[in-house]
């Protein structure tokens, strides 16, 4: 009977051995702010003009189950639910999967179309790899004359750009000519330890996405004419 106090003890520093949890490092991370507080979002802002039409790139970013032949990290989408259209805005629940080197996440984003206008998608709030995540296309009628052309679209010094006057015809089709895109992204990771990982490659996503973009119109549509 003299050994059970002893074992007891034994066994209950075993035990607080084996309950014993890591402290929580995150105030020490590069990415926290002051005094520990979470940091800001990363935001990032790029505008570029494509040779298409509004409702051609609108269409392109609508539709949200192609996301994961163009946009990077992204490995999987699907839509589950279709809200009840508004006047001027669609609504959906979609599902998004996304991976970068070992990690995996999928999470609901919300996503808002306003048609030939703007797509946003802003990540549901039980994300478990972004505190936040929001995403939003602008689509902007462009001048033929805009001295900030495509790079690899841009034309030729033997065919400068000649502005455009869209006919009866092509209005009731949709605006005829180049388009400005405009792409704000904002996100925050949920755990510093991503944050850290992806620190070196993640600061360049914004211009990834324009370029994945770019080449997903030119498979879709091949060369601008607008």
């Amino acid at each position: 009977m003299a050994l059970l106090p002893r074992l007891l003890s034994c066994t209950g520093h075993r035990l607080s051995r084996q309950i014993f949890t890591l402290p929580d490092l995150s105030s020490l991370s590069p990415f926290s702010g002051q005094d520990g507080a979470d940091p800001p979002p990363q935001t990032y802002h790029e505008r570029k003009i494509f040779p298409y039409t509004q409702k051609q790139l609108y269409e392109l970013v609508a539709d949200a189950t192609s996301y994961p032949r163009f946009l990077p990290f992204c490995t999987g989408a699907r839509v589950l639910e279709k809200h009840s259209e508004q006047p001027g805005r669609n609504t959906m629940d979609v599902e998004l999967t996304v991976g970068f080197m070992s990690f995996e996440e999928s999470y609901v984003s919300k996503v808002t179309c306003r048609p030939y206008e703007s797509v946003e998608a802003v990540a549901a709030s039980a994300t478990p790899m972004f505190k936040t995540l929001n995403t939003i296309w602008r689509f902007q009628p462009a001048s033929a004359l805009s001295p900030h052309p495509t790079a690899r679209f841009s034309a030729t010094p033997h065919q400068p750009h000649v502005p455009h006057v869209a006919t009866a015809e092509a209005t009731s089709q949709g605006d005829t000519r180049p388009t400005l895109v405009t792409l704000d992204l904002s996100f925050a990771f949920a755990n510093p330890v991503h944050a850290a990982v992806s620190a070196t490659f993640f600061g360049q996503v914004s211009k990834m996405m324009v370029q994945a973009f770019e080449e997903r119109c030119l498979d879709i549509y091949g060369p601008g004419k607008a």
